[in-house]
């Protein structure tokens, strides 16, 4: 038997996406679909799985596939454990002409891993190649579990990514 939305969304998530749903026309429930997604990938640890994907699917009534198109599509969305630190750096132009691929470089090496993976200890995940990340005008720049970190520096990457627990 299959667990209930209820045993599988919390109260905390439902309440979250009851309030994103007051926003939109009854029958567009499935506009809350990224707020719903983040909030229970947050709560999780920062993946999903499937039963997660299932559940809210099943609390916004649209059929699953449709919940796995769109956490397969964007890039903020992972299905598969990783590191409880989401590191991502922005490589678009802006940043790229600022010095975006010299930080990323430099965070692989530092880490010993590569995009894509997290370190050993489960600190940190390096996200893949962000395109754009919205913050040219600080380029180069990398977001921190959601946090901005704009005119970065060799130095200034090393004291953020050294004071992640």
């Amino acid at each position: 038997m299959e667990d209930s939305v209820d045993t599988i969304l919390s109260e905390h998530a439902r309440a979250l996406i009851d309030g994103c749903l007051k926003k939109y026309p009854e029958d567009q429930k499935q506009s809350a679909i990224l707020s719903a997604l983040t909030e229970v990938q947050h709560e999780n640890q920062g993946f999903l799985t499937e039963s997660l994907m299932d559940a809210v699917a099943d609390y916004l009534d649209m059929p699953r596939i449709a919940v796995y198109e769109v956490a397969s599509f964007y890039s903020m969305f992972e299905t598969k454990p990783c590191g409880r630190n989401c590191v991502a750096i922005c490589t678009n132009i802006s940043c790229m002409l600022r010095g975006s691929d010299e930080i990323v470089e430099h965070i692989e090496n530092k880490l010993g891993i590569s995009l894509g993976e997290s370190t050993p200890d489960g600190r940190i995940f390096l996200k893949r190649e962000e395109e754009c990340l919205a913050g040219c005008c600080g380029a180069p720049m990398m977001q921190v579990n959601h946090v901005y970190h704009e005119h970065l520096t060799i130095d200034g990457v090393d004291e953020i990514l050294d004071n992640l627990k």
